[in-house]
């Protein structure tokens, strides 16, 4: 629910136990004053304080007033070059050469349903679920206007923001910062949680306390990166995963980024949230529009559980969309580990029988179908069948496959180009250059520019003969590499910092497309595993590959760190082939499906070499990720321990809504001699009720909770049980 007060020109943005308050000064200024707690309503502008602070100036509108400066004050929407000198929100460059950027309050509207952005992803919600706000501001001096958007789902406990610029004036503005949020948390205590890594890492936690000045996570490499998510979390330093105040906010967007924490000279934070302004700079002619991308917030005054809860809900229900939204997803066999270059129709044949026989339900063609792709080093761009290796093509393919009871899909990497390859000797304008300099490659390959609309569609309509010559029904689309030698002979000098996010549009609107012409395709994002896992991408494709590491012990780390943003049902995690490819590691077939289970589910290796108690074995496994995917896909996520602490075990859950059955899953450690017990404890369950504990006995949910399920003792390293509760 959304109220304007007109007395005093507060805004209260209400869900069903948070609100988000802010007001509109005397001089047209939007101040924050509270987000937290579910409130009647009455204004907290009583908390803004002020005074005549040293080196804070101050709007000449106050006159001789040196208590009011918006270097002290907590804004909504702070820009820079009229007072303040925090980290802002907005950074222009103005026909004249300035950089001041002076925004006041016009008007605003409230309306029932959502907003949306134009070739932007966003949360979406319809007249019963969400309500926007608008908020229009302006640079009398310039005729710049700013119109903040704010979504609010009151069931969800969740707020969106986003903002578009319009140049109402007759002089050019270039935008050169141009983020999403900005939100003023007062002074307060309070840790900040990013999530870093590599490739193959993704996403561990580090947590640590907000201190004077400024802390930052970035990419600008062109995606999300490996290195850091544009998901962050501020809590309080005691918070743990069911007590604590918690704020997380998330970017929806699959570029460079930024995230800023500064805690000012009177220790109040700030966080704010965007595209990066590094090589940015986006030129508005009178009359042209820019809209920057949507960031999702939430606060929980329950513990870090009951935050990623909520984004769970919203990213299944309100940002995924389409035919794979609520229905279970294929249990697949992807042929990379199984085969990667080599293999011809035959072997692939064989394959398929063999994953067939043990219940796979979709059998993916990896890289090297294509062109003349033999190795990495050429064929990509050519997007049509290898007739040396498939001399039936992809449509026989298809249909052997669907004869063995599966369905077929296949590998694309869209974005890039072999220079060994068609298109790029018909098109070698088409990949990002820099004339003059000598080209950078990554994995041996160039990035085409999906800036230019005519180099996805030319892509696009190569890879749509694909798709239509055969029973194709799921799609990996991979980005292997980040992006250099950024320019486009499309855009002249002046507009060369308009590249890197045009590249993103481009890249959402071909998924656009793929997914409007194909509704019932299933698209799995992936950029090197991890690299552009972000609620951008789940917009278009509702599951990404998690990580190029397929290693069980190394995926309860990402898969952990995944977690606080991210639902089990975006996650793509398979069972691979032992000893792991990346790690040398080797643990047990059933450790590795349970970890897997945690996530879409599939297989990464050659059934032809598994014996048959492992075929067995594999069997069972697809049959109980079936049995539980109502937990697994839709259940509340809690995780009972953290891997990076606990040497001994790993725990999570997966529980009904109405608390009616739970799904434990536990992965043990290196074993040790002579250790101690121990005990696992379930949480979410109703104390009152009794739980039938599969292949054990019955308690009541009072004593599984608190007294814990006892772990069985030894059996060698990295051993793995799944406990079923389920309410009598």
């Amino acid at each position: 629910m959304i109220e304007f007060v007109t007395s005093s020109r507060l805004f209260n943005l209400h869900t069903n136990h948070t609100t988000y308050q802010f007001l509109i000064d005397p001089n047209g200024f939007l101040l924050h004053t509270y987000y937290g707690r579910r409130c009647s309503g009455e204004s907290f502008g009583h908390l803004l304080r002020q005074a005549d602070r040293g080196f804070s100036p101050n709007p000449r509108e106050v006159d001789r007033d040196r208590t009011f400066s918006l270097d002290t004050q907590p804004q909504e929407f702070p820009s820079v070059g009229v007072g303040d000198f925090r980290a802002p929100v907005l950074e222009v460059e103005n026909a004249d050469g300035s950089c001041a950027a002076d925004l006041r309050y016009v008007s605003h509207t409230i309306r029932p349903g959502k907003y949306g952005l134009d070739g932007l992803p966003a949360f979406y919600g319809d007249e019963k679920e969400a309500d926007t706000l608008e908020v229009v501001l302006r640079d009398p001096w310039t005729g710049l206007e700013a119109t903040l958007y704010y979504g609010v789902f009151p069931q969800l406990d969740l707020i969106t923001r986003a903002v578009s610029f319009r140049n109402g004036g007759d002089q050019p503005v270039a935008l050169t910062r141009a983020m999403s949020a900005c939100l003023e948390l007062g002074r307060m205590e309070l840790d900040l949680i990013t999530f870093d890594g590599s490739h193959t890492g993704e996403r561990h936690p580090c947590r640590q306390r907000v201190r004077p000045g400024l802390q930052q996570i970035s990419s600008i490499r062109g995606i999300t990166s490996h290195q850091h998510n544009n998901f962050v979390v501020l809590c309080q330093p005691d918070a743990g995963e069911k007590h604590g105040l918690c704020y997380g906010m998330a970017l929806v967007y699959s570029g460079n980024f930024e995230a800023n924490v500064e805690q000012d000279q009177f220790e109040n934070v700030r966080l704010t949230m965007g595209i990066s302004p590094w090589h940015f700079r986006f030129l508005l002619a009178p009359g042209e529009t820019f809209t920057a991308p949507e960031v999702a917030m939430t606060y929980s005054h329950y513990g870090l559980e009951a935050m990623s809860q909520t984004f769970h809900r919203a990213i299944r229900h309100n940002l995924c969309r389409g035919w794979w939204k609520t229905r279970r997803r294929p249990v697949l066999l992807n042929t990379w580990e199984a085969a990667y270059f080599d293999f011809d129709q035959q072997k692939l044949l064989e394959i398929a029988s063999s994953a067939a026989e043990t219940g796979v339900e979709l059998l993916v063609l990896d890289d090297g179908w294509f062109g003349e792709r033999n190795d990495d080093y050429e064929g990509l761009g050519d997007w049509f069948v290898n007739p040396k290796k498939l001399p039936d093509g992809l449509t026989f393919l298809a249909e052997q496959v669907n004869a063995l009871g599966m369905d077929f899909g296949i590998w694309i990497e869209p974005e890039m180009v072999s220079e060994k390859s068609r298109l790029y000797q018909e098109h070698p304008d088409w990949a990002l250059q820099i004339p003059g300099r000598p080209s950078t490659r990554g994995r041996s390959q160039l990035v085409l520019d999906f800036s230019r609309e005519e180099v996805w569609r030319g892509v696009y309509a190569q890879i749509k003969k694909v798709l239509e010559s055969a029973n194709i029904a799921y799609v990996k689309w991979d980005m292997n590499r980040s992006l250099t030698d950024v320019w486009s002979a499309a855009l002249p000098p002046e507009r060369q910092g308009e590249l890197y996010h045009r590249y993103v549009l481009g890249v959402y609107a071909m998924l656009e497309q793929m997914i409007s012409d194909f509704p019932k395709l299933l698209v799995e994002g992936c950029c090197g595993g991890g690299g552009r896992f972000d609620c951008g991408m789940l917009y278009y494709t509702p599951q990404i590959w998690a990580s190029d590491n397929t290693d069980a012990m190394d995926r309860l780390l990402l898969q952990y760190g995944t977690s606080f943003c991210y639902p089990t049902s975006a996650v793509g995690s398979h069972v691979s082939a032992v000893p792991n490819e990346q790690t040398g590691r080797s643990t047990p077939l059933h450790t590795r499906a349970i970890v897997a289970m945690s996530g879409t589910f599939g297989y990464e290796l050659d059934p032809r070499g598994l014996s048959q108690p492992e075929r067995k074995q594999m069997r069972a496994q697809i049959e109980d990720f079936k049995r539980y995917y109502h937990l697994l896909q839709e259940g509340d996520y809690a995780r009972l321990t953290d891997p990076f602490r606990n040497r001994e075990f790993t725990a999570w859950q997966h529980t009904a809504r109405d608390r009616s059955e739970a799904l434990v899953s536990v992965v043990t450690t290196m074993a040790r001699s002579n250790a101690p017990f121990c005990t696992v404890y379930p949480r979410g369950l109703d104390p009152d009720a009794l739980y039938q504990v599969e292949g054990g006995g019955s308690f009541r949910g009072d004593t599984l909770m608190y007294g814990g399920i006892p772990l069985p003792q030894g059996g060698g390293d990295y051993q793995s049980w799944q406990f079923h509760l389920k309410k009598i």
